[in-house]
């Protein structure tokens, strides 16, 4: 019988007083990655329930507290893998964490503007009203920081810069982490991302907003939007990268120290789901397509119809340097409290045991 994408029973309990030793805390973006797909496969369990260790989703815990650890990795034996700002952020505030290795699935990445706009490429942005989304009261709003990279990129790509544009602040009040179920979602998991910016484009208080991956594609489809420039598929990883583009595999410091033989194990799994992709494409795509909420062709579109081959594993040396351009946009741009060295940060020995390419140690 083959292995089917069903979604894991979610855990009975979730106590945040669990002790180190017992429990192994997962999060995941919805976003394409292998270990979204080794979670679904059922293969975390499998491979650490022998052991004595209990596997729990971070994400998917009634416990709030548990849940912001997807953002700062403040939970004791845990990992992350998905969006990029998130871990970089927790790092700059001091959270004990190490990078193991990172997924690059590139995707669609544009700034879009109304059907009937006159926009056609990004020289046409100079001295227009770009819309950033400002979310209110959030630890780090990574929404934000990603519009304003992929704005960045895009003037970029004309020779312009933040002075040749009228930034737009579109204030946004509602929590991202709602929780399972609130009444406001109507049923779904998470609100749009992009309601705001679309919005405020189709009330003509904006001239142009960012948008990306398959949600991106939908809602330009929707408004019947004018790509005024795509970055997604620009040939410089640093133009590319961005919170989506690469997705960040972290572990906690103390897991990495006291048990790197569980951190080898994790590698291990996770590159499974690697595997599994290349060898089930139509899985694969139903799989992706599940995990952010759109259709199979929207994914195809915005990822391409090869988005299982791009689900490996790496430290590739001009991978963590597009990585360490990001950080010193996000610092430049004040949403990191201090800087730190991603050479430091890495540790390259579990993945490099696994045959995958690395950064080696200076």
């Amino acid at each position: 019988m083959s292995e089917t994408l069903a979604a894991p029973a979610p855990s009975s309990t979730d106590d945040p007083t669990d002790a180190p030793g017992t429990v192994l805390w997962y999060t995941r973006c919805p976003v394409p990655s292998p270990l979204g797909i080794a979670a679904r496969l059922g293969w975390l369990e499998a491979e650490f329930q022998p052991l004595g260790l209990q596997v729990k989703s971070i994400i998917d815990s009634p416990v709030k507290a548990i849940r912001e650890s997807h953002f700062s990795h403040h939970l004791a034996w845990s990992f992350r893998q998905g969006g990029n700002i998130p871990p970089l952020w927790a790092r700059a505030q001091g959270a004990a964490t190490r990078l193991v290795a990172l997924t690059w699935t590139d995707e669609f990445q544009a700034v879009i503007a109304r059907r009937d706009s006159p926009l056609r490429s990004a020289a046409d942005l100079a001295g227009r009203r770009l819309g950033v989304p400002l979310r209110v009261g959030e630890q780090i709003d990574f929404h934000r920081a990603t519009a304003l990279k992929g704005l960045h990129s895009a003037l970029g790509t004309a020779g312009l810069n933040w002075a040749d544009i009228v930034p737009v602040d579109l204030p946004i009040t509602e929590p991202v982490l709602l929780g399972p179920g609130h009444a406001s979602l109507h049923g779904l998991r998470r609100r749009h991302p992009y309601f705001a910016e679309i919005s405020a484009l189709e009330r003509g208080e904006v001239d142009a907003v960012f948008v990306k991956g398959a949600e991106g594609i939908v809602v330009a489809n929707l408004i019947g939007a004018q790509t005024v420039v795509e970055t997604g598929r620009h040939p410089d990883p640093r133009v590319r990268i961005n919170n989506g583009t690469p997705r960040l595999l972290t572990v906690d410091e103390a897991l990495a120290r006291d048990r790197p033989d569980l951190v080898q194990r994790l590698l291990a799994v996770v590159q499974r789901g690697s595997d599994w992709a290349v060898a089930h494409p139509d899985e694969t795509l139903r799989f992706v397509a599940r995990e952010i909420g759109s259709t199979e062709e929207a994914v195809l579109a915005s990822n391409g119809p090869d988005v299982h081959r791009h689900l490996g594993l790496s430290l590739a040396p001009d991978l963590l340097d597009a990585v360490d351009h990001f950080k010193g946009f996000l610092l430049q741009q004040g949403f990191l409290s201090a800087d730190f060295s991603v050479a430091d940060w890495v540790d390259a020995a579990p993945l490099h045991r696994l045959g995958a390419p690395v950064l080696e140690a200076a």
